[in-house]
């Protein structure tokens, strides 16, 4: 049963509705906070990858810009900007618990081919050396993914890619909700209706949303990768849910 496997290899995304708030500032005490939680399962003999947003919007507030870009090279020069600024983020919170973190920003051709061999093998070499793996989509150059896309479906492929025991999709949200505002535990089958629950985000740093989470869950869930969305603001929720996914939120059993 999967409420008995060991989740030993977890991916967590973490997006940028958690890091900051409505004026892109960033928010400290929760980047502390997850890097702590990433601490405590390290060293529980854990191995964790992150699939981290954030990039475009503290771009945006190093430039001071009230709103996302419409513009495809500003959206690029944003990211460019605050994606040095994130990581220097994760270097300095993991630092304190003894944590090295190392960069990898990808795009959809990262998955193919030889490419794809490589990125899976230094994503391994990383984890043995029990260095927590900062991923990133390649803002600066993908211009699909800024126009359409998002970082769930990256953190499904990233989880598959890595063969991950688990993966946590951190939002501002308690889970999937029903027609009554009341979280699913549980999904066994994304079907029409579980997708219908999905609503539309108007948010300025953002572009996700509950449809792109579910699609993430579908591809994790078909490539064998279990897959939780939880609320990242609630107290060492990563912790909890690496040691029993089904206790908060809501987890799309694996195929």
């Amino acid at each position: 049963m999967q409420s008995q496997r060991k989740y030993n290899r977890v991916v967590v995304k973490i997006g940028s509705s958690l890091f900051v708030d409505r004026k892109s500032k960033l928010d400290m005490g929760l980047v502390n906070s997850f890097a702590c939680q990433v601490s405590d399962l390290v060293k529980q003999g854990k191995e964790v990858v992150v699939v981290s947003s954030g990039a475009i919007a503290l771009g945006m507030f190093i430039l001071k810009l009230a709103s996302r870009p419409k513009e495809l090279q500003r959206l690029q020069a944003a990211a460019a900007i605050g994606q040095h600024e994130l990581m220097h983020v994760y270097k300095l919170a993991l630092k304190k618990y003894g944590l090295n973190c190392a960069q990898l920003l990808l795009t959809w051709d990262d998955f193919l081919g030889v490419r794809y061999a490589n990125a899976k093998h230094t994503l391994n070499t990383l984890l043995k050396l029990k260095c927590v793996p900062i991923i990133n989509e390649n803002d600066t150059v993908a211009t699909e993914e800024i126009k359409f896309g998002d970082n769930d479906r990256l953190s499904a492929l990233v989880s598959i890619l890595v063969g991950a025991d688990l993966l946590i999709i951190l939002s501002d949200v308690d889970g999937l909700l029903d027609r009554n505002k009341k979280v699913i535990r549980q999904v066994e089958r994304i079907t029409g209706e579980i997708k219908s629950l999905a609503c539309p985000i108007n948010k300025k740093t953002c572009v996700g949303g509950m449809t792109t989470k579910i699609e993430a869950a579908r591809i994790a869930v078909e490539g064998g990768v279990p897959c939780v969305i939880a609320n990242g603001r609630k107290g060492k929720i990563v912790s909890q849910l690496a040691r029993d996914p089904f206790c908060q939120g809501t987890i799309f059993l694996s195929r």
